[in-house]
């Protein structure tokens, strides 16, 4: 074997050991292994509310204990309910909320005169107040042809007139609270007959 013959088997030598050596090892058929795959999901959790509800969206009131001087008509207001869902954590610090009430004039049917707002009144009534005893109604509001029952409170519906309130919002929270109230619109004995309507507006604020 000549010289040139010897080196090039060597350099095929080399290279082959090297090829040999790069060669990545792989797996027996057959072989396997597991990764296991985690994930904590979190509760969705919607925030408290506060939020209002009345039973009905009208009433009608009827003739009752007029006088020869006055006209009465009298009425429920259908039960309103405020819901508090909230947490003490999400009531903002010193929070207090209230349902407040105030009606329009009433309308005649046929053009006769309107009947102020000031000659309805109510009466409030608290059917559920919960256990704290945090939860009242607010104080009578009668009419413009009344004597006060108490200090100015003869001036009916016009303003916005208290039916219910708490002064401390976190520590009613989680329960849910029920107002109703007697109606009754006084008017002069000489008014016209016909038909009246007026929009009693129930708000509530916090």
């Amino acid at each position: 074997m000549n010289v040139r013959k010897n080196r090039w088997l060597a350099a095929a030598g080399a290279a082959g050991a090297v090829l040999a050596l790069a060669t990545p090892a792989v797996a027996a058929p057959g072989d396997s292994d597991d990764v296991r795959v985690t994930v904590d999901i979190e509760e969705i959790r919607e925030p408290g509310v506060l939020a209002m509800s009345i039973a009905a969206d009208s009433v009608a009131l009827a003739e009752n204990g007029s006088t020869l001087l006055v006209r009465q008509f009298t009425g429920t207001l259908p039960a309103v309910t405020v819901t508090d869902t909230r947490t003490a954590e999400e009531v903002p610090d010193g929070a207090a909320w209230a349902v407040l009430g105030s009606a329009t004039d009433f309308t005649g049917d046929n053009g006769q005169a309107p009947i102020s707002a000031g000659h309805l009144g109510w009466t409030p009534n608290l059917i559920d107040g919960g256990e704290t005893g945090l939860v009242s109604e607010g104080e009578e509001v009668v009419t413009v042809l009344d004597e006060p029952t108490q200090p100015g409170n003869n001036v009916g519906l016009v303003d916005q007139e208290l039916l219910v309130s708490t002064f401390d919002s976190e520590t009613v929270t989680g329960d849910s609270y029920t107002v109703n109230a007697n109606l009754f619109l006084r008017a002069p004995v000489e008014v016209a007959a016909g038909a009246y309507t007026s929009t009693l507006t129930l708000s509530l604020f916090e």
